[in-house]
C-alpha cells in the first residue's frame, strides 16, 4: 500500500506542484488550505507523513505540530517536514521544538523532498511494515542475450535505483572479469582494487572482501572485474560461490552483471543467483538467443520463476513488437525498460549514471518502476537455487 502524505500549504500553486510530485513517485496525497483543516485530516486521514507549511491561515504550522505532538502521545508518532521561506536558525529551532522532524527552506529541489521523505517514512515505519520487507541477502545475475542490449547499463542503473530510491544496501559486482566495463561507465581508475584482491587471498571472509569493495558517489559498493584481461584467470568458479555467501551477509542485495558466455564461471553465478534477468531486445538474432537461453535453463532444471525476461528499449521501432515477441518466445516478458538511448549513451560516456544525475528523465522514470518490481518479495520457487 502507498504512504499517505498530508499536505498543509496555503498556496495553491504550492499544493499543485507538491501534489504531482508527490504522485509522481507513487504516494497518496491529501490537501489542506490552512492549519485547523490540517490538524482535522491529520486526525480523521492518518497520514503516514505530513508536509507542514509555517505560515498558514488559522492555526500557523508551530501551532499545528505541537497540538499534533501533544495528541498523539505514545501510539504512534507521525513524522513532520516544516517547509518554510525562513532562512533564520531561530525559525528552525522554533520548528523542530514543536515538533518536526526535519526542516525545508523553500524553494526546494524536489529530489531533496523526496530524499528526507523517504529517509523519515523508513525511520518511523511501523514494525509491520518493516516486517513485509524483502529478505535481506537476495543475489540477482544480470546476463545479456546477446552484446549492445544494455545490461551493465541496466545493472549499474538498478543497483543505483535500489539504493537511492527505495533505501537499500546494494554490492554491484563486475563479473565480466576479461573486459568489465564498470570502471569506464563509472568513472573510476585501474588502481581501485577488484576481484583479484580477493581471490589472491589465503581466504575468504566478510573483513576481506568490505576492505575491496569500491564506494561510488551514488552510494552503492562495488566489486569491480580484473584490472587486465590476463589476471581474470586468477578467477575461478570455486570463488564465485564464496564471494556471492559473504556479500548476502553483507547486503540487503548483490547485483552480478555477467558477460555473455555459458562457462563454468557464470554457470556458478546462476547457482548462486535467487533470480537471473535476461536482458534482451526486440530483434530477430536477439530472439533466436533468448530462445536459446530459456532452452538451457530449462535443461539445467531451474525453477519456475527464477529466469526473468527483461525487454530493453521497448518502445524502440524494430518492426517486432512486444506481443510479436512474446509470441516468439511462447512466454511472458516480466520487465520492460523504455528507449531513451541518446541519454544512456550519454550517461555511460560521461561515467554519470542517469539514476544519479538525471533520475527524473522517462528513462529514469522506467528503471525506478522495474526497481520497484525486482524489490516485492518472490515466491518461494524462484527464491531456491537450482542444484
Amino acid at each position: 500500500m502507498a504512504a499517505k502524505i498530508l499536505v498543509v500549504d496555503d498556496d495553491p500553486n504550492v499544493q499543485r506542484l507538491l501534489q504531482y510530485t508527490l504522485k509522481q513517485e507513487g504516494y497518496d496525497v491529501v490537501v489542506a488550505g490552512d492549519g485547523a483543516e490540517g490538524f482535522r485530516l491529520w486526525g480523521a486521514e492518518a497520514p503516514d507523513l505530513i508536509l507542514l507549511d509555517v505560515m498558514l491561515p488559522k492555526l500557523d504550522g508551530y501551532q499545528v505540530a505541537a497540538k499534533i505532538r501533544s495528541e498523539e502521545g505514545s501510539a504512534g508518532h507521525v513524522p513532520i517536514i516544516m517547509l518554510t521561506a525562513e532562512r533564520e536558525v531561530e525559525q528552525k529551532v522554533r520548528g523542530l521544538r514543536a515538533g518536526a522532524d526535519d526542516y525545508l527552506i523553500k524553494p526546494f529541489h524536489p529530489a531533496e523532498l523526496m530524499a528526507r521523505i523517504k529517509s523519515l517514512l523508513a525511520r518511523f515505519a511501523p514494525k509491520e511494515t518493516l516486517l513485509a520487507r524483502p529478505p535481506l541477502g537476495r543475489t540477482l545475475a544480470f546476463y545479456g542475450a546477446k552484446g549492445g542490449v544494455g545490461t551493465t547499463t541496466i545493472a549499474i542503473n538498478l543497483a543505483i535505483a535500489l539504493h537511492r530510491e527505495l533505501g537499500r544496501k546494494v554490492a554491484l559486482m563486475d563479473a565480466n572479469l576479461q573486459f568489465g566495463d564498470h570502471r569506464v561507465f563509472l568513472d573510476l581508475g585501474l588502481d581501485r582494487k577488484s576481484i583479484v584482491d580477493v581471490v589472491s587471498a589465503p581466504s575468504i571472509d566478510n573483513e576481506l572482501v568490505r576492505q575491496v569493495m569500491v564506494k561510488h558517489d551514488s552510494g552503492i559498493d562495488l566489486l569491480l572485474a580484473p584490472p587486465t584481461p590476463e589476471t581474470a584467470d586468477l578467477v575461478h568458479p570455486a570463488h564465485l560461490p564464496l564471494i556471492t555467501d559473504q556479500l548476502a551477509s553483507m547486503y540487503d542485495y548483490t547485483l552480478i552483471d555477467v558477460d555473455k558466455r555459458l562457462d563454468d564461471i557464470n554457470l556458478s553465478v546462476f547457482e548462486a543467483a535467487e533470480a537471473v534477468y535476461v536482458v534482451m531486445t526486440a530483434d530477430l538474432s536477439c530472439l533466436k538467443n533468448v530462445r536459446l537461453i530459456l532452452e538451457t535453463m530449462d535443461h539445467l532444471g531451474y525453477p519456475a520463476g527464477k529466469v526473468q525476461l527483461v525487454l530493453n528499449r521497448s518502445n524502440a521501432f524494430t518492426g517486432i513488437n512486444v506481443k510479436n515477441a512474446e509470441g516468439a518466445l511462447k512466454r511472458t516478458i516480466e520487465h520492460q525498460i523504455v528507449n531513451e538511448y541518446r541519454g544512456a549513451i550519454s550517461a555511460l560516456n560521461s561515467g554519470a549514471p542517469f539514476m544519479f544525475t538525471k533520475a527524473d528523465s522517462a528513462l529514469g522514470s522506467s528503471l525506478l518502476a522495474f526497481a520497484r518490481a525486482v524489490d516485492k518479495p518472490v515466491t518461494a520457487a524462484a527464491a531456491v537455487p537450482a542444484r
